[in-house]
Parts: C-alpha cells; sequence; structure tokens
C-alpha cells in the first residue's frame, strides 16, 4: 500500500475514534430524549432514540455536529442531510422542518449544538483580515459542510470540558473561538462573513427577521420591515424569499402558528386563546393555517402530542 494509502486509512481511523468518544460523552451526559443545555455557555446536547416525524421547529443561529444517527433539515424544496460526516450551520434564524430518520435505542441519534457567536465571529474577522477565504456568495441561510479532523478536534476537546468544571471556565472559549475559526476558514465560511457584512445584503434580511421575531404577533407591512433593514421593499422580498425560502409574510406565519403550538403544549392554552395570543382575530382561520402547517387541528394534534411526547428537536 502507498503511502498516500496508508495516510487516509489512518486519517479515517482518526476520525472514528474521535467521533467513538464524542458519541460516548454525549451518552453519559444524557439520560433521557431531548435537547439539554450543558454548563459551558452556548453548548447543547441532542439526543433522541427513535426515528421523527417531520415536524417545524425553529431553527436559531448555531452549529450542530451530528455524532451519531442522521436527521433532515428540510427548508422550501431544499432537503439538508447532516449525519457524522457534515455539520450544519445555520446563520439566521429559520422556521422549518427537522425530522430524525436514523435512530435506536442501541443506537440513539446524538447531536451537539453550539450557538453562533456572532461578537466572535466580528472579532476573527478584525484578526483574520484580508488572509479570510472568500467563496462564490451563496443564499440561503444555512449550509452543510464536510467534518474535517481539526474541527472534530476541536469540539471534542469543548465536550471533555463537561467532566472538567472548573477547567471549562478558562478552555471553554479557546475552544469555541477554534470551532467559529474552524467554521469561518472552512469551504463555506463566506456564509458566516456575510452575516456579519454590516451594509451587506445577508446583515440587511437579518434584521427583518430580528423585527419579526420580535413582533410577529403585529401586522407588519412589507415597507416597514424594508425600512428596519435599510432596502426597497422589492429588493427585500427577493433577498428575504432567496435566504429563508419564504416570503416575509409566510416567515411571520410560521413564527405565529410556533409560538401557538408551544403555549398550548407547555402552558395549557387553549386553541382560540392560544390563536389570539399570537395575532390570530379569527379561530377558523388559525385552526385552518395550524392543520395546513402541523397535520392535524390544534385540539387533536396537540392531544396526540401531548400521549406521544413532542419529538421535535433542533439540531
Amino acid at each position: 500500500m502507498s503511502d498516500n494509502g496508508s495516510n487516509v486509512i489512518q486519517a479515517r481511523q482518526g476520525l472514528e475514534a474521535q467521533r467513538a468518544e464524542l458519541a460516548d460523552r454525549i451518552a453519559r451526559n444524557m439520560s433521557e430524549d431531548g435537547v439539554q443545555a450543558t454548563a459551558v455557555p452556548g453548548l447543547s446536547l441532542i439526543r433522541a432514540t427513535a426515528p421523527s416525524q417531520p415536524l417545524p421547529t425553529v431553527y436559531h443561529p448555531s452549529l450542530c455536529v451530528v455524532v451519531q444517527g442522521r436527521k433532515h433539515a428540510m427548508l422550501g424544496d431544499d432537503v439538508y442531510v447532516y449525519d457524522p460526516l457534515h455539520y450544519l450551520v445555520v446563520s439566521m434564524s429559520l422556521p422549518m422542518l427537522g425530522q430524525i430518520v436514523e435512530a435506536s435505542p442501541e443506537r440513539p441519534y446524538l447531536c451537539l449544538r453550539i450557538d453562533v457567536d456572532a461578537a466572535l465571529i466580528n472579532d476573527l474577522l478584525v484578526q483574520l483580515g484580508s488572509s479570510a477565504p472568500t467563496t462564490p456568495a451563496v443564499d440561503r441561510a444555512l449550509f452543510l459542510a464536510r467534518t474535517s479532523a481539526p474541527m472534530l478536534d476541536a469540539v471534542l476537546r469543548l465536550v471533555r470540558l463537561l467532566d472538567s468544571p472548573d477547567e471549562a471556565a478558562v478552555l471553554a472559549p479557546l475552544a469555541m473561538r477554534e470551532i467559529h475559526y474552524r467554521v469561518l476558514t472552512g469551504e463555506l465560511g463566506q456564509r458566516l462573513r456575510q452575516l456579519c457584512e454590516v451594509d451587506g445584503a445577508s446583515h440587511r434580511v437579518a434584521r427583518a427577521i430580528d423585527l419579526l421575531k420580535r413582533r410577529y404577533a403585529e401586522s407588519l407591512r412589507i415597507e416597514e420591515l424594508a425600512a428596519a433593514a435599510h432596502m426597497s421593499p422589492s429588493s427585500l422580498h427577493q433577498r428575504f424569499k432567496a435566504a429563508t425560502a419564504m416570503t416575509p409574510l409566510q416567515f411571520q406565519k410560521q413564527l405565529r402558528l410556533q409560538e401557538a403550538r408551544r403555549l398550548m403544549l407547555t402552558e395549557g392554552l387553549e386553541a382560540a386563546a392560544a390563536g389570539h395570543q399570537v395575532g390570530y382575530e379569527s379561530p377558523s382561520q388559525f385552526s385552518r393555517e395550524y392543520r395546513r402547517l402541523f397535520g392535524a387541528p390544534p385540539r387533536r394534534e396537540t392531544g396526540h402530542v401531548r400521549i406521544a411526547g413532542d419529538a421535535s428537536v433542533h439540531a
């Protein structure tokens, strides 16, 4: 065997060893399915022991690294498959569908989620200066990239700190910085660079998204969103749909319906009250649009989820 072939085998074995250790550490830190925040700020762990149906959820700016199993993220007509070979980066808040497609009690779906820190990215860009890589701009606000050995090594060092809380306060910020650096200098890091360009279209769309998140229950005109984004209405509409696969109105509707679902599931609100609280004046319109998004009318769907357990997780 040639030296190149031997090096490839060794690299694959090294990645598998890192992945196996990550899986073991996440499993030891999680005894139940769901999403669990950790003592390391910005780091959450995810576990599921069974596949799920496609479920709407809001993805917030984050880096998602699957360690075991497989999941689909669906935005419009695009399907993103992430597994132990790939990581997913979400650069803006996005309502979308998530579906765990590979999980079992013996080999549960295991994933870690790291919040994207815009201030840290800006700091890294200042340090990198002109050496920061540039790639052709792509509009979507999420992307997949192959997980490299340096990236996985930095992630593993971060997760190891869960067992060393005294060291985590000092070393976790260093590992977080390296992980952001690896994404920023990776094959698709230009996506995050665009988000931090103050006059760039991605940053302006993010402003409109922020306004929709804060005032989702209000009637907002496209002109008001465009003013917040410092764009013309037609330009915002075009750029917004390119980034999110939705119009601003569709985006707002999903935010409303998902918040209504949360109110019914976690706070016990009746369907009419939840619909009214998120901005619906017509209960019939709320029920109709809720069924279109979630596949069942509010009362039946939420009752089923209360019995079966809510399997939707972000990451």
